[in-house]
């Protein structure tokens, strides 16, 4: 439905999910990473659900070779519905249901995986001159933390781009993007200076790690199109957004305190799952074995 004159159109989000996942193989060489189950539900639909959560309307998945189930998770199966609906097992059915009924995906397909930067090149055409979400497919935030609903709300008052941050260990930040920020005071939002691509940990400028979750400007494909390749021969996201950032473009960041699923790898994939299974109510039993196991294990 098109947004009223007094109404601003609500957020698209592209979720790059085109990778090979080399760290979970051989599990990866058949299976998308983003397909893997935390439980009863797979990574990419808790992603998407916090997207709905924050009213997105439609979602573009940036595929590639192999990882078209990604997409046919999210469509109807109506021989399976029917027989579920044959066994009775109307819980199962609902859940099912429930996926294909989230929002409207669509997707495109990267020929090859050339950074992240390079995969949201992807979504010009769908985006169009609005700014947008980008979420990482391999993490996630419980809907209820607001972290993304915050970040449009920023957006639309400030224009430009907003991040998600968070503190991390310095002995860990090589692995991530790091934020330069004016002097931090009681707020959580903090005025971005500078952008840094896996530093050195002796030169990083924070302990502030960018995670998955960006809100750009459409200004950002022009932004990719002039980025040279960086480190490991990609395009980086992080080095277009610097290219807005040294021409004026105001980014903020938003240092988040709640808890962010990192599935990216084999240990927090492990993690994650045992975190949610403790909330939830039906695995009792599962609760149970664990603290005799670890009772156990001294």
């Amino acid at each position: 439905m098109p947004a009223s004159n007094n109404e601003s159109p609500a957020f698209k989000a592209v979720i790059p999910a085109a990778g090979f996942a080399t760290r979970f193989l051989p599990a990866t060489k058949a299976v998308p990473k983003e397909l893997f189950p935390v439980i009863d539900k797979p990574v990419l639909q808790h992603v998407v659900e916090e997207a709905v959560a924050a009213d997105v309307r439609d979602v573009i998945l940036i595929t590639g070779r192999g990882k078209t189930s990604m997409v046919d998770h999210f469509d109807r199966r109506p021989d399976l519905e029917q027989r579920l609906v044959e066994k009775g097992d109307t819980t199962r059915l609902a859940s099912i249901i429930e996926a294909s009924d989230l929002v409207d995906i669509f997707t495109c397909r990267q020929s090859e995986p050339l950074g992240l930067g390079h995969a949201v090149s992807y979504a010009e055409s769908h985006v169009g001159e609005e700014p947008f979400a980008v979420l990482l497919a391999d993490e996630f935030t419980a809907p209820t933390d607001r972290l993304l609903p915050r970040m449009f709300e920023k957006q639309k008052e400030t224009g430009g781009i907003v991040l998600a941050l968070k503190e991390m260990p310095r002995e860990e930040i090589h692995r991530y993007g790091v934020a330069a920020i004016e002097e931090r005071g009681d707020s959580d939002v903090v005025t971005v200076t500078g952008l840094v691509e896996k530093p050195d940990p002796a030169e990083a400028p924070s302990n502030l790690i960018l995670i998955g979750r960006y809100v750009l400007p459409s200004a950002i494909f022009d932004a990719i199109r002039k980025t040279k390749p960086g480190r490991g021969g990609e395009i980086q996201l992080t080095d277009a957004m610097e290219l807005l950032l040294k021409d004026g473009m105001p980014v903020h960041g938003i240092v988040f305190t709640g808890t962010r699923h990192d599935t990216g790898e084999p240990e927090g994939y492990l993690r994650t799952i045992v975190e949610l299974a403790w909330q939830r109510e039906d695995l009792t039993t599962f609760k149970e074995w664990l603290s005799d196991f670890m009772a156990k294990q001294g």
